[in-house]
């Protein structure tokens, strides 16, 4: 399931989403919380819910972040990544073996950070131009705040792009590849597992690519006439998380 909009919204549990979660648990149903944020450590995500009342235990959450360390652990192992990025990407990336450095660099990774530097932008845009590899966490063009919405890893994507003439390889959702990842980090497959996300463009897509059951809410993003304009249609739309609880068994 996805996190904003689903589970919490503005840092507070969506009424009905920590019965959810308990139920889940309870039946011993293996489920993930997936998110495009790059910024946060699966702690760092375990605490921000705990304040929201929301208990998920770490490795119940699945980020873009996790997801891009996997690919590249996968296609150039221990291999080398200039980061723009915060700790959520740093940390991931160590983990499977990489080495961050600004000399020669496998690739240039770009993920979401409240502190987008102009320094760091420039380099990067330098690094690509002589051969570096341009992979971002995701391509979501805004991230929401109390304040609203703010530029996120797309917006600075673009950016680069235009620079360089290098789009990247996005790998959070809606790319069907972190749906993959997350369905493998739980060993269960696609046939006997459902998305439940608050988005048509990222959640829903990607998890009908998937091969997944999909299931909309509409306490995020989306509201049920706005569903009915894009070309493909969630298997089903609830009001909210709350609604799918009795059907937990």
């Amino acid at each position: 399931m996805d996190m904003d909009g689903v589970l919490v919204h503005e840092e507070q549990a969506i009424p009905g989403a920590d019965r959810f979660i308990s139920r889940l648990r309870e039946l011993g149903i293996a489920f993930l919380v997936l998110t495009n944020n790059s910024i946060y450590t699966r702690r760092d995500l375990a605490a921000r819910l705990r304040d929201s009342g929301l208990d998920v235990p770490e490795e119940s959450i699945w980020t873009s972040a996790l997801a891009t360390a996997k690919f590249l652990e996968n296609q150039r192992p221990r291999g080398s990544a200039y980061v723009i990025g915060e700790a959520g990407l740093t940390t991931a990336l160590h983990a499977s073996g990489y080495t961050l450095t600004d000399r020669a660099p496998d690739y240039v990774v770009l993920g979401e950070t409240r502190t987008y530097s102009f320094e760091r932008i420039t380099r990067a845009i330098r690094l690509i131009e002589g051969g570096a590899r341009f992979i971002a966490t995701n391509p979501d063009a805004t991230g929401p705040t109390v304040e609203g919405p703010l530029p996120a890893t797309g917006s600075v994507a673009a950016l680069i792009s235009h620079a360089t003439g290098r789009d990247p390889y996005f790998i959070g959702k809606p790319n069907p590849l972190m749906m993959r990842s997350a369905l493998n980090a739980i060993d269960a497959h696609s046939e006997t597992a459902a998305m439940v996300g608050d988005r048509m463009d990222t959640d829903i897509v990607s998890g009908l690519e998937a091969g997944m059951e999909t299931i909309l809410v509409l306490t995020g993003m989306t509201t049920a006439q706005d569903a009915e304009r894009h070309p493909y249609r969630a298997a089903r739309i609830v009001e909210s998380i709350a609604d799918l609880i009795a059907e937990l068994r």
